[in-house]
């Protein structure tokens, strides 16, 4: 029997648990977890038997078996009698139309255009959460209307996700929103009027050119540099106008992946103490960056607004923000939520305090990290004989182009090769000042080995200048 065992090793999985933290049991979870995300332990596929797993990673058969017993616990696995424990299949979903379009495919062009994390990760601890809440006791009040008082558990929550993130705040400095990007566009609502000037980085958050072309406002691009926004720029620009407020993402910033030093960030608050400027802080990629710097907020506190969201690090689905603004700017940012969707979604809002409060969220952000590095080392492999700007904890990548290709095209050109990318043009405040640059995220596609096959189409795409110009008859 030892011997068939010790055959079967070649083929089987064999966690890395070199790396982690915390108990084994939860070590072998995580990498579990992590592994069915990413198609590496594809659906239907035997695991070892525990005993066996313990005999490779050097641990008593108790913890092995304590890990693939929480494996069917968080319906990771399913156990069949005298056959063995396999990945779960997941149940059938509707199709045409209906919630199994939403799912990431993992067939077709292979998606390097999303920037959302690592998907799976969250699936198992949200499914036990949901199973809480539905044999709970509050479910009916949660569907129900709710007040501030009523959502105060809540708002510890959100204290305890800012904590995570470097900042302290009072609860009457918190504000609950429905994903960051609700929260962007209730502090633009609340904040400012048509015709107000809005200074953006050059190259920023795509969304925004639609949200303050909605609400009427001006747009001006701060020049940055490889380091992200150029504090010298900023000061030029504060003197020469009028802005109201400054929205810059200074953590992994997308799409540059930059990430502002502590020096820029001190002298960005004294330049919005000078011009008596607002300023707007994205932080939505923060907490996968172990080593950044303190927060502008913390420099700063009386006149930034932190935006912050689970999206990028827990689950996008849940839409779950938060906002931590100075006591004075609250009613308003308050009243602008009211405006736009009376309330937070109780349920949600639930689902993510949980996760929260019993440190899975913690938890989630340190997968994510490590998923991340995994994938930010395959791209490296991968594209190692061109520059280009990453973070060993970002979600993706911004790639300059060479000599004779323009981005516009060589999007097309990746799309003929069954690759989606995002070229600089779409992140640029004025799409004509978008350099020949795309950005390559890594985290949407399920599988690496498709993240593998699209990188390496990018390579090749990029190693014999382009004859002619795909735009031109």
């Amino acid at each position: 029997m030892r011997n068939k065992e010790n055959i079967d090793l070649r083929a089987i999985w064999h966690p890395d648990l070199s790396r982690r933290r915390g108990p084994k049991y939860l070590q072998i979870i995580a990498a579990m977890a992590e592994d069915i995300a990413s198609g590496d332990l594809p659906a239907g596929a035997r695991l070892p038997p525990h005993r066996v797993l313990a005999w490779q990673l050097g641990l008593s058969p108790n913890t092995t078996s304590r890990a693939y017993a929480e494996g069917v616990k968080r319906a990771l696995l399913r156990g069949e009698v005298g056959r063995g424990t396999f990945v779960r299949v997941p149940s059938s979903r509707p199709t045409g139309g209906e919630a199994g379009d939403l799912r990431r495919q993992g067939h077709g062009p292979v998606d390097l255009s999303r920037n959302l994390p690592l998907a799976g990760l969250a699936e198992p601890h949200v499914r036990r959460v949901l199973d809480e809440i539905a044999r709970g006791p509050g479910l009916s009040a949660m569907l129900d209307d709710q007040t501030d008082a009523d959502l105060s558990r809540h708002a510890g929550a959100a204290a305890r996700w800012l904590a995570l993130c470097g900042l302290e705040a009072a609860p009457e400095e918190i504000i609950a929103t429905n994903g960051a990007q609700h929260g962007l566009f209730c502090t633009l609502m609340a904040l400012c009027r048509p015709g107000d000037l809005l200074l953006v980085e050059a190259l920023s958050y795509a969304p925004l050119r639609g949200i303050a072309d909605r609400l009427g406002l001006k747009l001006r691009a701060v020049a940055m540099d490889a380091e992200g926004l150029c504090p010298a720029s900023l000061e030029e620009t504060c003197c020469g106008t009028s802005p109201k407020a400054l929205y810059l993402t200074p953590t992994l910033q997308t799409p540059t992946a930059a990430t502002l030093s502590y020096e820029r960030r001190r002298a960005i608050a004294r330049i919005a103490r000078r011009h008596d400027l607002i300023l707007i802080e994205d932080d939505v990629f923060g907490p996968l960056k172990p080593d950044r710097p303190v927060a502008i907020a913390v420099l700063a506190p009386e006149r930034t607004i932190y935006v912050t969201s689970l999206s990028k690090c827990v689950a996008p689905g849940l839409r779950v923000g938060y906002l931590r603004a100075p006591g004075k700017l609250g009613p308003a940012l308050r009243h602008a939520v009211n405006l736009s969707i009376w309330m937070t979604p109780p349920v949600t809002s639930e689902i993510a305090a949980r996760l929260i409060l019993d440190g899975t969220a913690a938890h989630l952000i340190a997968a994510q990290r490590h998923a991340a590095a995994r994938r930010q080392r395959l791209a490296r492999r991968v594209l190692s004989d061109f520059d280009y700007a990453s973070d060993p904890h970002g979600l993706h990548i911004w790639l300059p182009l060479s000599a004779g290709w323009r981005a516009d095209t060589f999007r097309l050109a990746a799309e003929g090769c069954g690759v989606l990318v995002a070229e600089a043009q779409r992140f640029a405040a004025h799409p004509a000042d978008g350099p020949e640059s795309v950005r390559l995220c890594l985290s949407h596609e399920p599988s690496e080995t498709r993240l593998h096959d699209g990188l390496a189409a990018i390579a090749t795409l990029l190693r014999p200048p382009p004859l002619t110009d795909p735009m031109l008859v």
